[in-house]
């Protein structure tokens, strides 16, 4: 691998590494000068690297450099702090330890209390996870818009006014307290399942950024499973979940990115290690009282693991939609469930229940109208695969719509 391939793979691995670790030791009033230290970093790498090739630890030559640099802005601080404005108060003091500790236990430490001092309940949902895109996982201001769907612009302005709200409360970079742990990592937990739906569910034409957006919320996922603090049950029920939806991303597209739908996915494609990863952490998330969200979640998406055309199954999972709707509804989970229904109901009564949801605009709506009518009204079908068509966000979309289109005729 040259060095024009390995920046960017080290990049998304290691920017956020160093960013976490200087945020947790100057302070979330900081966080524009600690992505400025590690963007600084890479700059110099592929100044260097250019030239004199890529050195024998090309990691640790990161985290050399990136100790260097945030040493000599510290003593930067230190020198206007004591000699230049000593009535003005800053973040060194003349005796502050300046060692970085970019050790692997420090960085795991610093990514978690980071995930916690994001996640924050006066930042909306989008910024929280625009936040964890950019500081958590390394993405660039284009990649984050394109999964979003929006513009540079936009991202930029989001981000923004995130890192004032945070700079303004300087919210600490630690670990709450026992008695705000709970209601904290609900909201921890909300931004990665989000995060991974984003890659899961997206519009985006670019295939990579989509896969990358499930991947990192599952490394941070983990990151949560194996804290001592974090391992409960509610946490292994979300990443039970996302391991079993994950199991089959490559089976829900073809080559050219569009969808295959559940019934017509090649079972041999399906990843049997993220399947039983999958199976062990709903099994520890069963180890407690607590039933969220995330476990019906969880066991439906287990179910559908098995590709096993039974009423028992459809029934199944049918019954723990119901039980998620009257936990927690929304108008995405209550379009999943009309495929369960189709299946143990049949098409008639599906359409019907579809129908009431009255979800006109959604491009996955229509698409799945269309796909219910497709074996009893020819002309509904068309006309809502049309619909989806029209409504569809990305190339990859109406290309898939269209190809409904011209199957009907």
């Amino acid at each position: 691998m040259n060095h024009s391939e390995l920046i960017p793979h080290l990049f998304r691995t290691e920017f956020s590494k160093i960013s976490s670790v200087l945020l947790q030791r100057f302070g979330m009033e900081h966080i524009e000068t600690a992505e400025d230290i590690a963007s600084e970093t890479f700059l110099l790498a592929l100044e260097s690297w250019s030239y004199e090739g890529i050195p024998e630890n090309p990691v640790g030559w990161l985290y050399s450099v990136a100790k260097n640099k945030a040493r000599n802005y510290i003593n930067r601080v230190q020198v206007f702090n004591t000699k230049v404005a000593p009535a003005v108060a800053g973040i060194i003091t003349e005796n502050m330890d300046i060692d970085i500790d970019l050790s692997d236990r420090n960085i795991t430490d610093s990514q978690l209390q980071m995930l916690f001092a994001i996640c924050q309940p006066s930042l909306p949902v989008e910024s929280q996870i625009g936040l964890a895109l950019r500081i958590l996982c390394g993405f660039g201001i284009d990649e984050i818009a394109n999964a979003f769907l929006t513009g540079k612009e936009t991202i930029n302005k989001r981000l923004y006014r995130a890192k004032e709200r945070l700079r303004q409360e300087n919210a600490p970079v630690i670990f709450p307290d026992k008695n705000e742990i709970g209601q904290r990592l609900e909201n921890v937990l909300t931004t990665l399942y989000l995060l991974f739906n984003e890659g899961y569910y997206s519009e985006s034409d670019d295939a990579i950024v989509k896969k990358d957006l499930c991947d990192e919320a599952m490394r941070l996922t983990v990151l949560l499973v194996e804290s001592p603090l974090t391992d409960i049950p509610i946490v292994n029920a979300c990443y039970a979940l996302m391991c079993f939806q994950a199991s089959r991303l490559a089976a829900r597209k073809n080559s050219r990115d569009e969808m295959i739908l559940y019934e017509d996915q090649d079972e041999s494609l399906w990843d049997q290690q993220l399947i039983s990863k999958g199976a062990y952490h709903l099994h520890r998330a069963s180890q407690g009282s607590e039933i969220s969200s995330y476990h019906f979640e969880a066991t439906i998406a287990y179910w559908h693991t098995i590709k096993l055309d039974s009423n028992e199954k459809w029934h199944f999972i049918l019954q723990l939609y119901n039980q998620l709707l009257e936990r927690h509804y929304s108008p995405v989970t209550a379009l999943n469930r009309i495929y369960a229904l189709s299946k143990v109901a049949g098409v008639e009564t599906a359409i019907v229940a579809a129908e009431k949801l009255q979800l006109t605009g959604n491009p996955f709506y229509h698409a799945f109208l269309g796909h219910l009518y497709s074996t009893i009204d020819k002309a509904k079908a068309l006309q809502n695969f049309r619909a989806a068509c029209s409504f569809a966000k990305t190339n990859t979309g109406r290309r898939t719509m269209q190809q409904q289109l011209d199957r009907l005729g």
